[in-house]
């Protein structure tokens, strides 16, 4: 049985079927996990395969049906780490590897055709405490082998801020983590295995970003979630302010070529939208107009071939249900010849996570 978010009767009171369905996507950001703890108050507390599948779907029976609701067409998806299912009989440094592990299981189970056409967790990034130094290179090996030949990275997360309004990431980085010599000690180690590292980082850390793509050129880095612009705690009231120095730094990182964003986690609470506290669940148009300024503005800056359209479901399920997510990303880019949205919604996720996916290209 599919669980719910306790959100979930809000969310249907916007309801909309999947505008474009045939169109091809790879969703490259998006969790799985089960709190048994009570997870994240308001976030879905059991979100795993089948919860995916489901908020995928639209809600329709997985045998389909004459008057089943339009879902997406996902093709692929990446498994992010979010400190799921860590090996409790392994020491700290090692725990993580059976996050990946899972992750791994569950892209097998996706892989079987049972489950439908989408091939969840095509791709996986875990965690490592690259502040290990030289000790992360074996981790990073153990998870390569538990990845089944689908790891393709790391996420540490940095995300940091002085003010305590704003909570800081699960791991309670140091500040400039991503310029810290024992953590660039680990980081070497990433590129030698092919491996990647996205950044998660809040919009007052995107300078660390740069000089951190400016030391490793041959480390491929994701900056997640538009680089974090921040409208909550000292940012109320300021978005104009944070727009304006967001673009700056964004500018800059864009120069770096080894960089790619994905363009989605807008609708997390920290972003300072206050979807979730509207008496009715917002339409993808409302949703479009509010994000589109800084989706184009990462589009323009770093090219389609360097963006990719996320999910970061369920965190985002905060705001909006899946259906009306994507359908607001593809109302953003109707302007946008074929070619364009497929490199957005596919092209540049596969190529950026090597997944053994379909072509993206998008239906005439």
């Amino acid at each position: 049985m599919v669980a719910h978010a306790s959100n979930h009767a809000w969310l249907n009171t916007t309801p909309e079927d999947a505008i474009e369905p045939d169109l091809p996507l790879c969703d490259p950001h998006h969790h799985l996990w089960d709190r048994r703890e009570g997870g994240h108050g308001r976030i879905q507390s059991r979100y795993l395969l089948d919860e995916f599948l489901d908020d995928i779907a639209n809600g329709a029976p997985p045998d389909g049906g004459a008057n089943r609701p339009a879902g997406h067409n996902v093709r692929a998806s990446v498994y992010i780490e979010c400190g799921a299912m860590f090996d409790a009989s392994a020491d700290e440094a090692w725990a993580p590897v059976g996050e990946t592990a899972f992750a791994n299981g569950v892209a097998a189970m996706a892989a079987s055709d049972l489950y439908g056409a989408t091939r969840a967790c095509a791709g996986i990034i875990g965690t490592v405490d690259l502040k290990l130094g030289d000790a992360s290179a074996a981790i990073l090996d153990a998870h390569i082998a538990a990845g089944g030949g689908r790891f393709r990275g790391i996420r540490l997360g940095a995300f940091w801020h002085k003010d305590a309004r704003i909570a800081n990431h699960r791991t309670q980085p140091p500040p400039h983590l991503l310029t810290r010599e024992d953590f660039k000690a680990g980081f070497k180690h990433l590129a030698p295995r092919a491996l990647s590292f996205e950044a998660w980082v809040a919009h007052t850390q995107i300078p660390d970003v740069i000089a951190l793509a400016h030391a490793y050129p041959e480390t491929s880095i994701v900056l997640d979630h538009c680089g974090g612009p921040l409208g909550i705690g000292p940012y109320v009231g300021k978005r104009d302010e944070v727009m304006a120095e967001w673009l700056t730094q964004i500018t800059a990182l864009a120069a770096c070529e080894n960089v790619t964003v994905k363009l989605g986690g807008l609708n997390m609470d920290i972003c300072g939208f206050g979807w979730h506290e509207r008496p009715h669940a917002p339409s993808s148009d409302e949703l479009a107009v509010a994000t589109a300024p800084y989706f184009e503005a990462l589009i323009e800056r770093f090219g389609v071939e360097r963006c990719m359209f996320e999910s970061n479901f369920p965190v985002d399920k905060l705001s909006s249900s899946y259906t009306v997510l994507w359908n607001s990303f593809k109302k953003i880019t109707r302007a946008y010849s074929r070619d364009e949205r497929a490199w957005l919604f596919h092209d540049t996720a596969a190529r950026v996570y090597r997944l053994n996916a379909p072509t993206g290209t998008a239906p005439g």
